[in-house]
């Protein structure tokens, strides 16, 4: 099993839900985070005045899945979150140890 932690751009999220959701993902995490990477924030202008936003805004998806299905679904959030520009987010691939689900006691891949 793996767990997939994915970071992109608020408005890709319902995009990339449901792009998931065709390639048979039954769940996930979704948080809403602040961040910055190479882009280093912005500057913006508000009522005449600049001001930097050191943060950007951004989703973070956390999914588990089979490894057999890894290298597909973190193609299909690459694919669909990607818009070319800068801030586009960032995929981690992390090994999983071991799930349980609590309601049934199930586990592992069953737990998934």
């Amino acid at each position: 099993m793996k767990l997939i932690i994915a970071t992109i751009k608020p408005f890709k999220l319902e995009e990339v839900r449901q792009a998931l959701t065709d390639a048979g993902v039954r769940g996930m995490m979704v948080t809403e985070i602040k961040g910055f990477g190479a882009q280093s924030g912005h500057t913006e202008i508000y009522r005449g005045a600049e001001y930097t936003v050191n943060f950007v805004p951004k989703i973070k998806l956390e999914l588990v899945v089979s490894d057999q299905v890894v290298d597909q679904i973190v193609e299909t959030i690459a694919t669909t979150a990607r818009t070319g520009k800068i801030g586009d987010g960032k995929i981690f691939v992390v090994d999983v140890a071991q799930a349980l689900r609590v309601r049934t006691g199930e586990t592992d891949e069953d737990a998934l």
